[in-house]
């Protein structure tokens, strides 16, 4: 349960653009007239602090759980942001996987150095694995959407700015969202961001762009730096076609040595001299997408370039002040603010963006504190898995098309036939409270839909508001004679988590002038990617063929190969993670130590001068597991 709830403030502006069929988390109006979430708040749960990166004097924050509350948090601690950047789901429709690596296993990647031969791509293992899936229903997407923006401008600083990434899938409504939210007047740019890159369509034309829409919080106050996008004409990118035709302009030079070309319009001589200053047009075409082999790269399947982040933070900020992203993903917006002499919150849901921007920052020798929410939500690695996993570990539930999309599936009883089930969304949570609100829904919505053959339905809940008031109220309901049984999911999401296995040993040692420990790892097991790699295999073979073999993936009887991350701490037996020596191996097996990348091969170990009190290795998937040494 939530420790308490934290009020909206402030509210949305009022009269302004609407969207006639949707239903807004304000209010929701059934057979009873019942207080929406935002007049309850935003709800406020137990912040813990995972680790500290650093001595962290700014405050930084790397923060895993949800936006909504996330801000509930900023706000209760009295803390505002003077610039977001959001890049949130595009309700495109599409899953978004990560490319998982197979590593290579140390006594291999000792021969291959000792042949001095070069790993190349095609001799990487690889499978893929859902990060979430960014499928939609418009009308809970919006009202998700909503309540997130909400809650983000109640921590803006009254002089912020606000920059939302989308693109042509949902990005014209979400545009009249902000107009509410924050005021058409408080509207400054729609800024379009134009690539080259991606495929070339046959029955229409190329999608090649995204946009992204910038407010101010208050339109008489406001950070802006105009000399952080203007640049001289003649080496302005960004300008495109002006570009182009003042330098196809024959070129003349003046009495002060200036030079610049001239137009003729209607009678009159106009100069355009080439080192003149000008502002950045809201067409971006001069940043490209991210290409596999840039530096910057993270693998990961949303990134954006840094390039636009730069430009939007020297714009919309100034040094030290506080830039947040609430659907940080790669963390780019962390990185480039870091870079930038600027303070930053970056916060995600899924453990691999956590993980990506952790490690991301550490090479770039930031300090912060890796902080979670606890909602009473045991994650997998991300909400989409999870939510795939709950299908399995609910007894009998399966897939029914009669059911509306509202139902997760139905259990088939040998007395009752078919029982709906319905199971929150964990990526939205607005769904994850069972109160008045919901029930009601449930009551006088989803289940008059049901066909009159249903005699019950099953009710999964992460939090209840209060169990007896919902209980009173389905039993005071005259409205329906169906059995409605209310199971809390936490039960469920407790079995989701297993642990990984791991053997090794730890001894002090002194080889030369080193003297300090080694922890030797002999044998790692995960049954989480055991289970990927099977359904991987398991595909491939039914679709094999004569043209197209099919070579399983294959795991050595030691494990190692599994092994992404490892790390251990020598300061602290329990609580909050030190990382007093951590190891990262990429995916060509090389090491990134200490966030250092270099070109030595893991050979199966990690050091520390001191001794090890814990080690924390990370699976290839993404999964970490701590073990008492």
């Amino acid at each position: 349960m939530p420790i308490k709830y934290i009020p909206f403030f402030p509210e949305p502006i009022e009269g302004q653009a609407l969207l006639d069929n949707f239903k807004r988390t304000l209010r929701y109006k059934g057979a009873y007239e019942v207080t929406g979430k935002l007049k309850r708040g935003m709800p406020l749960y137990e912040m813990e602090k995972q680790e500290t990166i650093g001595t962290n004097p700014d405050g930084n924050m790397v923060i895993r759980g949800e936006c909504v509350s996330a801000c509930a948090y900023l706000k209760e601690q009295g803390i505002t942001v003077d610039l977001v950047y959001i890049d949130p789901p595009f309700a495109s429709g599409a899953d978004y996987a990560k490319k998982i690596y197979i590593r290579r296993n140390p006594k291999v990647a000792e021969a291959i150095a000792k042949a001095e031969e070069e790993l190349e791509d095609k001799d990487f293992k690889e499978f893929e694995e859902v990060m979430y899936g960014d499928v939609w229903d418009k009308e809970k997407y919006l009202n998700w959407m909503y309540e997130n923006l909400c809650a983000i401008k109640s921590v803006m600083s009254e002089t912020a700015s606000i920059y939302v990434h989308l693109d042509w899938h949902i990005g014209h409504y979400v545009k009249i969202l902000l107009d509410e939210i924050f005021g058409e007047d408080n509207f400054v740019n729609e800024v379009i961001w134009h690539y080259s890159s991606g495929g070339i369509p046959e029955h229409f034309f190329a999608r090649k762009h995204d946009c992204i829409f910038y407010y101010r919080k208050n339109q008489d106050e406001y950070v802006f730096n105009q000399d952080a996008v203007s640049m001289p004409r003649n080496i302005c990118q960004a300008c495109g076609a002006t570009v182009s035709k003042i330098n196809n302009l024959k070129k003349e030079v003046d009495e002060n040595g200036r030079v610049y070309g001239t137009i003729k319009s209607n009678g009159k001589i106009y100069k355009y001299y080439d080192d003149d200053e000008v502002t950045l047009p809201d067409v971006w075409f001069d940043i490209s997408h991210i290409q596999q082999k840039d530096p910057e790269r993270q693998d990961y399947a949303t990134q954006k370039p840094e390039a636009i982040l730069e430009r939007i933070i020297k714009a919309s900020s100034n040094e030290n002040m506080l830039i947040a992203d609430f659907f940080g993903g790669s963390g780019v917006a962390a990185a480039v603010a870091n870079k930038l002499g600027r303070r930053f919150i970056h916060c995600d849901i899924g453990i691999n963006s956590i993980q990506t921007t952790r490690d991301r920052l550490l090479a770039d020798k930031a300090e912060f504190d890796v902080l979670e929410i606890k909602d009473g939500v045991s994650l997998y690695r991300n909400p989409q898995q999870t939510m795939d996993k709950i299908k399995l570990l609910i007894p009998g539930l399966r897939n029914e098309d009669s059911l509306d999309s509202f139902w997760e599936g139905a259990i088939f009883d040998s007395k009752l036939g078919m029982v709906p089930v319905y199971v929150p969304n964990l990526m939205d949570s607005s769904t994850k409270l069972l109160d008045v609100v919901l029930m009601n829904r449930i009551i006088n919505v989803a289940i008059p839909d049901l066909d009159n053959t249903v005699k019950k339905v099953i009710v999964y809940y992460v939090d209840i508001s209060d169990p007896e008031e919902i209980r009173n109220f389905i039993k005071n309901d005259t409205t329906t004679d169906k059995e409605i049984e209310l199971r809390d999911l936490k039960e469920v999401l407790d079995d989701v988590v297993a642990e990984d296995y791991a053997e090794f040993s730890c001894q002090q040692m002194q080889d030369g002038l080193f003297t300090g420990y080694r922890i030797e790892i002999n044998k790692f097991a995960s049954d989480r990617v055991y289970d990927k790699i099977h359904a991987y295999n398991e595909k491939g073979i039914v679709n094999t063929s004569e043209k197209k073999k099919f070579t399983p993936i294959t795991i050595s009887d030691t494990g190692l190969e599994l092994i992404e991350f490892l790390s251990v701490d020598c300061t602290s037996a329990d609580g909050i993670w030190h990382s007093d020596s951590e190891i990262k191996i990429d995916k060509l097996g090389y090491v990134i130590r200490n966030g250092v990348k270099n070109k030595e091969f893991w050979d199966g170990t990690i050091t520390s001068d001191k001794q090890p009190l814990r080690l924390k290795i990370r699976n290839i998937c993404g999964d970490e597991t701590v073990w008492k040494i």
